[in-house]
């Protein structure tokens, strides 16, 4: 996708670098960052310089590209891959693409094992891009619907940053919004502000503005009278961890509005690649869920008169905060799962209509 009429992916390999764009300066810096080691690849993962289930499990696939150009001893790579897991809980896009490296590497020999990994981490990528686009394509069909029988702008409401920057290009949630504005279809976009990192206001809104996409960013608590007041249309949200059974794990504050868009009778659909699904847990109270360090709560970041980027403190020294990064939500207030194979029902026996 475009940033200042330029076409970008997130995440590529370039001599030997893996280059990324570093999404902790968005939206008021453009950055690109070189990582070098495994080490860095870790660092960047863990500080949310790349973040988005698809994003991270690139990250990691070249990760281990990184660490069989540092030291190519499967000693090493082994345990890199751990720590590379180890990195961020709840995504399950991590493990999934760190399995599927390590499955193609252990038992190769040394001399052809980078070659192997570099192949496996770029065919990881195209995959993700392949995917996020049927994705839209999908997606698209449902916008169209209701474009048809309103026939006015469509209003849709999404929570975080499940757009292209989330993912290698084209986005979850994003990509059936990028294909209807594309075909012509008015869209317009209200974006939760998604605190505490704000990923919605400073990622999303920045995104859809490069590519010309209208939209109005809201405080976290605004989508529920929006929704009792008529004006969004339908939900999309990505997820970062989706169960075999329907339930999404996603972005703090998803649940809540689920909750509100059915009590108000609005589609509530979830965005997701395959690799996104979780097999192995059944019960969503097994799913790890990451709580992060409490001053990105006491904390933001911001420009200042000066143009600087500043982070001060919002709340009173004495004051204890809790910043877990999701919440379930459950199967039953989801309206379908927006795949690469087409929408199919929360629910076990609709995923594994598509799946299995």
């Amino acid at each position: 996708m475009r940033i200042e009429g330029k076409e970008y992916r997130t995440i590529w390999f370039e001599n030997d670098i893996v280059k990324i764009i570093d999404q902790t300066k968005l939206p008021h810096q453009f950055i690109i960052k070189d990582l070098k080691t495994v080490k860095d690849t870790i660092n960047a993962i863990k500080m949310m310089e790349v973040r988005g289930a698809p994003l991270i499990g690139a990250t990691a696939a070249y990760g281990l590209v990184l660490s069989i150009l540092e030291n190519n001893d499967k000693s090493f790579l082994k345990k890199s891959a751990e720590n590379l897991i180890n990195s961020r809980p709840t995504a399950i896009n991590l493990k999934w693409s760190v399995d599927r490296m390590m499955k193609k590497l252990l038992g190769v020999n040394s001399d052809k094992i980078l070659d192997i990994a570099l192949k496996e981490a770029k065919e990881i990528c195209e995959e993700d891009i392949r995917f996020c686009k049927n994705i839209g394509l999908n997606g698209l069909k449902v916008i169209e619907e209701i474009y048809k029988k309103k026939n006015r702008t469509v209003n849709i409401l999404t929570h975080c940053n499940a757009g292209w920057l989330a993912t290698i290009n084209w986005g979850t949630a994003t990509s059936p919004i990028y294909h209807a504005h594309r075909k012509g279809i008015p869209v317009h976009v209200w974006v939760d502000e998604t605190r505490p990192r704000n990923q919605g206001a400073n990622l999303t809104s920045y995104e859809l503005n490069e590519e010309e996409v209208s939209n109005t960013i809201i405080a976290d608590n605004t989508g529920g009278i929006l929704m009792q007041r008529g004006e969004v249309d339908m939900c999309i949200v990505g997820t970062d961890r989706t169960l075999s059974t329907g339930d999404v794990a996603n972005k703090i504050g998803t649940y809540l509005k689920a909750l509100a868009a059915h009590d108000n009778d609005i589609p509530f659909y979830v965005a997701l690649p395959s690799s996104t699904i979780d097999w192995d847990i059944k019960d969503s109270k097994d799913i790890p869920i990451e709580e992060r360090n409490s001053e990105e709560l006491s904390h933001i970041e911001g420009l200042d008169e000066n143009e600087n980027i500043k982070k001060i403190r919002i709340y009173p020294k004495k004051s204890n905060s809790m910043n877990l990064a999701f919440d379930v939500t459950p199967a039953k207030y989801i309206s379908g799962l927006i795949t690469e194979k087409g929408i199919c029902e929360a629910s076990s026996n609709g995923l594994r209509k598509l799946f299995k």
